[in-house]
This record gives C-alpha cells, structure tokens and sequence, in this order.
C-alpha cells in the first residue's frame, strides 16, 4: 500500500509521519505475542473505564482476547460519552415520536453529525448543542475553548459554513472560591476560541447553583448555512478510496477523556483518573473550516468526519460502520507531536484541530493540493475495503481487527433500573404555601424585593461575560445578547435568516424532570417567537448525574418522555444533540439539566423583534394570564432559599397561540418590541425591557389584579407560562388589539413607554405603588457579576 503525505512547503520535519520508538514498537509485538499464547489471561480493562460484563462481551465479539489497542478503542467508543449505553432506549422515543408532518422541513435527523433543516429559497441550517463538562472543571480555559472547536468541527463536517456559536453555562455559588476558578477560564477560553474563528456568539445562559459546584456544566452549540445540494453525510463507501487524516498533529492531550471523564465521577484519591485535557489551536481551525469547505466545493471527498471524543478510534470505526463496512489503516502514518506515543495512545488521543476524509484515489492529487495550499498536513492512512473488518495494522503488526459496528453501534445497552426519588413527595407538598414562606405586602417591601431579585446573580446582567464575545462579527447578526433569541441573516439578497434560542431550568426539572423538559422546550419556544421567527426544529443537550443511580435514571426517563411528547404538542421535532452523564460529586448529582435549543426562521431578519422598547408614547400589552405560580420560582429561591412545590402549569395550546401572535405581529410591523415572561416573572421583563435601550415605563396593573384576581405580589413575581408583554405603536392599537381578540387570546394594557424628561426622571413607575429610577436598576442590575470577578 502507498502512504502519501502532504505537509507546508517550510515546515521542518522532512518527514512527516513520525516513526516509532524503538520501545513503542517493542511492546506491540510483546503484547501481541502475548495475547496469542496466553488467551484467558485477563487485562487491566477496569482501568479504562469497562466493567466486566462489557470486558466479556468484547471476548465474545471477537472470539479471543482483544489485543491492548483493541482495548483501548472499545473503552472509549463503549463508553457512556460515545455509545449512550444507558440512554439510547430512551432517546428511541425521539425518532419515535416524529408525525410525518414534523419531518416536512427536516433533511437530515438523529445519528449524524449533526441535524439539517430547510429554511426555504435551497438553504438550509445545521445546529447542535454539546457538552464539555469535566474537561472545563479540570482545566475551565482549555476545556470550554476545544468544546467550542469540537461543535463546530461537527457543523463543517455536514458541509456547512459555521455562522454562529452560543453557550449554555452552569456554575456553583457566585460567592465560592472555586467558582472564581472556574468561571474566568470558561468565559476566557469560549472567548479566546470563538473569537478567534471569527465567528458571533449570538445568546445563551448562565446559571448559579450550589448543585452544580464540583460539576460546571459547559454546553456549546454551533450553528452552520448551506445549500440543500451540499450537505455531506461521514461514511466510508467505496472499496480501494482512500481515508485521509488532515488538519494539526496528533499529541497526548486528551486520551482517555471519553471513556474516563465521562464515565465516572472525580475521585481525589485517584489522580491518574484525570487525563490531559485537550489543547485548542483556534486559528488551526478557521484555516481547517476554509480549507474543508474549498475540499467540499472541489468535490474532492466522500465522506468526512471529524475527530473529538475517541479521536481515530472513532473516525475510523464510525466511518466504516456507515459505510461499506470495511477499512484497512497503518497506524504509523498518523502525523505526531510525540513519537514516543504508543498504538492506544494515538487511538485514543482526542487532539484537536483534525478530520478524516474518504478520497477516491483519481481525486487525491487534487485532495492534497488543497490541503497543500492551506498549508494543512494530511496523512494517506489507508483505504475502504469489503471485508467488513476494521484493520490496523502497527510497523506490519495486526494492533486492530474488528467488525467495525461491533465498536460504533453495537455497544452494550442497558436498559437501567428507575427508582421514583425517596424524597419527591415530601419536597412536592413543600409548596411555598405549604411553607409558609412570608410574602411581602407594603409597597416598599415589594420593591425591595424587586431591588433584590434584579440584582441576584441569576436574573443580574451578564454584560460582564458577553461583553468579552465578538457578537457582529461577520456583519450578519441581527440580534443578540441580551433579546431573548440571537438572530442571524442568512441571505443577504432576501434577508432570510434564523432564530436560535437555548433554555433550561433546574429547579423545575428537580421538582417534576417531565413537566421541566416540557417548560424548557416552551421557554425556548417562546424566545424564538418572540424575535418573530416561526419555531422549525430542537436540539438538546441532558446533562444528569450518574445513570448507575436508579433515581437519576427515573429523572432521565422522565425528561425524555416529557421533552418528546412536548415536541409532538409544539410539532417540531429533534434533529440531534447530546447526553452527559455521571455530573455529579459522590453522591451528590445535579439538577437534572435538560437544555434545549430551538431553531426558528425568518423570511426576513429585517422584522425581527428587539426585547426591549425604544420609543416613549407606545402601549405596553401582556398577552397571557398570571396564576398564582411561584413554586420553585427566582423569588422563593433569593429570597428564602427554598425549592419545592411544583413547576408552573406546561400549556402547550397557549404558548402556540402566543407565538402566532407574536410572529404575525412581528410580521406586519405591530410591536417594536416583545419580551418572554420567565424566570422573575413580569418584573424583571419590565425591568429588562426598560434597560435594553435605557427607555423606563409607567405601569398600572389594577385591570390585571381585577381579571385575573390576584395581588400586586403575584402579579409581579409569578412564573406562570405562555405569557409576554410588547410594545405596541399607537398606531397599531386597534389592528393588535382586533387580532389578539379575534384569536380569543388573553390580552391586557398595563402600561405606556416613557422616556422621562426634565421634569421626571427615567424611570420604571408602578402608578400608585412605587417608582425605581433606572439608574438604580441598572446599578444593582449590573453589580453581581463585575464585584465578584473583577
């Protein structure tokens, strides 16, 4: 077999595949020769993260014992991060749940890369959300920058132009020296990586929380446009085509982060448990995104895939498994940083930067011309065959040879005991009433009260980390941080462009996980309609404790059949996404964390819905109606630390009658601005909707307290769902008012935009009640975050 090699014209090694120590070569043949004459010896597989029964199942599999690099691929592509060993039986109900009318728009769904929707006029939009968890705990810079690389590494391997980024962030208490830690270094290598691609960071979350203290959650979502004639499926066809490795060398960082990260929890007396974390090289990668796409264009490749969690181990049996079945590589044609790597070890590393591509052999020429021309090494590893073997050989050794789905797909499953939680009823009938929690009643108390809620570290302004984010780069951003969806154009001709949006509550999920799914996906839902795109697809990122703990997978269980029924409700489906597991400290686990993200159209981004008003004399509408909701709600949380009760009521049927309202509005010019109602309720929308452009309000609420007979306390601080407030121009009154009316949704006047003037200043007035000026607003508003991390 030929091995070609392509490398920059100035770079100094003349030879790029670095060959093997002398002492790396010595050990293959003596394990290999030991494997052979001592078949029922056992191996150390426990510390690779295998339990017995899978050990035994890869004996079986096989017919013999594994080879050490047969090990090492198994460990991290049967781990819980690669093969979804524990969840896969639940997360069938996504792709069984699908109507025919929920595919209408989707192009590529569940098992890729990432999923594909049509967007209308030949484009399309790939978008996926994953998670980089442990590695940002360890070491927060690098864990959170190569997280960003790995979701956009995912996006150009469907033959997409990455065009945004968003995070979905989770950390301990604001005040605990870890957090201090870890929260700069994910701020800083999002950042760093992000910007550096030159790519927006158009929204997302962040969240404090004592549960998540030894366990930050880092998700990232990459969105990337193409057309419907270039999306490009990772498959090995073709038997003699040949598989190309391009893009940085391979190192040490990273190996074994699959199959030990993401399958067991930190122990501190175990440090050899805690891996390298891989090493991002930012500008590595856009030259890697321009060089692949010029690859697409060219019709140079077949198949590609990109290398993250498992590295080659994963390229090689992925691409083979979806393919024709087979594949013949030479291990010691991988380009390295270190020579000194062993076979596994270069299996496993998940260096960063790197993509594999299947290449018929009339195209390699052209193949490493591009490659050249960007000066990206590329490495001839071998080819496709048809034997249905996976095989690798090491220095004319036999390391690997396998039935490559036996490694991709058919991986252990497990369909893992669920245990309702011990303490769900009791927490459930320790409502805020139930509690007897105090709320306030004077008017200064209520104010107060607002004071504290804008100022808690969950409802406070996070300028200070999306301020260190390039958000228009790319002069395509239509909207960002703070609206509730960022927005992208992706035509410049027509203006056609997307919504995205991410969302999700803990606190709810750890009351009912099923009814915290649901709101999460409505929540998400609803931020995209209010920007006026018409919602069209999800991804999801389940973040969860240890699935090894009957009550987390009863947790699991039920956000899955929650999140599936609630996209039959919302008739959108689940294109892709991402689960982790084992997010937890001994025993203590997370709240169950299911964030979703939702994906929205615009026929033209130019109508879309800033979330807060700019102009005074205009009328301000909540569309919706307020319950007596606060359960689990910000105000129980800051103020008295208390959660339990039930998650506000899910109602599906309004919240899609909300977004036509607020999509048909957006539309046709009727609102300069919408805001969804959450977490702090009606207050902090006014109070965000205030501050987005420094525009106050005059507020009167007693219509709302008389229809929907509650008290200024409730009307001010509950959760309750399907509800947002807009801005409408006096102009539109009568045409807003008709079609809210005619479409028998709840709607009721609470207000008028104010600027202020000479005589008064700016301000948020609750007439009869209490004024805050937005000075003060914005000054607690603004505070946490900057006092706490400089």
């Amino acid at each position: 077999m030929t091995h070609t090699h392509s490398t920059p014209a100035d770079s100094a090694p003349a030879r790029t595949a670095a060959p093997a120590s002398d002492d790396a070569e010595k050990r293959v043949k003596e394990t290999v020769e030991f494997a052979a004459q001592h078949p029922d010896v056992d191996q150390p597989y426990t510390d690779l993260g295998l339990k017995t029964d899978e050990y035994q199942k890869i004996r079986e599999v096989l017919g013999r014992r594994p080879t050490s690099a047969e090990l090492a691929m198994y460990s991290v592509m049967w781990s819980e991060h690669c093969s979804y060993k524990s969840s896969k039986v639940h997360l069938r109900k996504f792709g069984d749940n699908v109507t025919d009318d929920m595919k209408k728009d989707l192009l590529v769904g569940i098992g890729e890369n990432a999923g594909v929707v049509d967007i209308g006029d030949g484009w399309a939009v790939t978008f996926k959300v994953e998670s980089h968890n442990s590695p940002s705990y360890v070491e927060p810079y690098q864990g959170a920058a190569t997280g960003v690389g790995g979701i956009v590494r995912d996006i150009i391997s469907m033959g997409a132009r990455p065009v945004a980024v968003m995070d979905q962030l989770r950390f301990g208490e604001i005040d605990h020296p870890d957090t201090a830690r870890v929260l700069p270094g994910v701020v800083g290598g999002i950042s760093g990586y992000g910007n550096s691609l030159g790519l927006p960071n158009i929204g997302g979350e962040t969240v404090f929380d004592a549960s998540y203290q030894g366990n930050p959650l880092v998700n990232a979502l990459a969105v990337g446009v193409l057309r419907h004639e270039d999306i490009r499926l990772a498959n090995a066809s073709g038997t003699g085509n040949k598989v190309v490795l391009f893009g940085a060398r391979t190192g040490g960082d990273g190996i074994g982060g699959a199959s030990i990260l993401a399958s067991e929890s930190f122990d501190d007396t175990k440090p050899s448990k805690r891996p390298a974390v891989q090493v991002g090289d930012p500008f590595a990668e856009k030259v890697l995104i321009e060089c692949c796409l010029e690859l697409f264009r060219a019709g140079t490749v077949e198949g590609i895939q990109d290398l993250g969690a498992a590295g080659i181990s994963c390229a090689t049996s992925e691409l083979a498994s979806n393919g024709d079945g087979g594949m013949h590589i030479t291990l010691e044609d991988v380009l390295l940083r270190d020579p000194t790597l062993t076979p596994e070890e270069i299996l496993m590393s998940e260096s960063q930067e790197r993509m594999m591509a299947v290449v018929r052999p009339d195209r390699l020429d052209e193949f490493l011309a591009i490659t050249g021309k960007w000066e990206v090494e590329a490495s001839v590893l071998g080819e496709v065959t048809d034997t249905e073997r996976l095989v690798i050989e090491w220095h004319g050794d036999v390391i690997v040879d396998v039935p490559p789905r036996s490694v991709a797909h058919d991986g252990p499953v497990y369909d893992r005991p669920m245990e309702v939680p011990s303490w769900t009823d009791a927490t459930r009938q320790d409502t805020v009433s139930a509690a007897g929690l105090a709320t306030p009643q004077s008017d200064q108390e209520i104010r107060d009260t607002l004071l504290a809620l804008v100022g808690s570290p969950n409802l406070a302004s996070k300028d200070w980390i999306t301020q260190q984010y390039d958000r228009y780069v790319q002069g395509n951003t239509a909207l960002s941080f703070p609206d509730d969806a960022g927005v992208i154009r992706v035509d410049e001709q027509t203006g056609r462009g997307i919504a995205l949006a991410t969302d999700a509550n803990g606190r709810y999920s750890f009351l009912d996980p099923s009814v915290g799914a649901k709101l999460a996906l409505s929540e998400a839902y609803r931020n995209v309609a209010t920007s006026g795109a018409r919602p069209l697809a999800v991804t999801d990122c389940l973040n969860f404790g240890s699935p090894e703990d009957p009550e987390i997978m009863w947790q699991f269980g039920q956000t899955v059949e929650g999140l599936s029924s609630a996209c039959v409700d919302f008739g959108i489906p689940v294109t892709g996404g991402n689960v982790s597991m084992y997010n937890q400290t001994g025993t203590t686990a997370i709240h169950p964390t299911p964030v979703v993200g939702v994906l929205g159209v615009f026929d033209d981004v130019g109508r879309a819905t800033p979330s807060g008003w700019r102009l005074p004399g205009q009328t301000i509408y909540l569309l919706g109606t307020t319950a007596d909701e606060l359960d689990g709600s910000a105000w129980a949380d800051v103020v008295h630390g208390h959660l339990g009760g039930v998650p506000p009521q899910y109602r599906p049927d309004a919240e899609r009658g909300l977004a036509e309202i607020l999509i048909n509005a957006s539309r046709d010019g009727m609102i300069d601005a919408a805001h969804d109602l959450s977490e702090g309720g009606l207050a902090q929308a006014l109070v965000e909707s205030s501050l987005r452009w420094g525009a106050g309000a005059r507020v009167w609420l007693t219509e709302l307290l008389e229809r929907d007979g509650i008290d200024l306390f409730t009307a001010l601080f509950s959760e309750s769902t399907a509800r947002a407030i807009v801005a409408v121009p006096r102009s539109e009154e009568v045409r807003f008012s008709d079609m809210c009316t005619a479409r028998r949704f709840p709607f009721v006047r609470i207000g008028m935009t104010d600027t202020g003037d000479e005589s008064h200043p700016n301000a948020l007035e609750f007439v009869d009640h209490f004024t805050l000026t937005l000075d003060e607003l914005a000054a607690a508003h603004g505070a946490p975050l900057p006092r706490h991390f400089g």
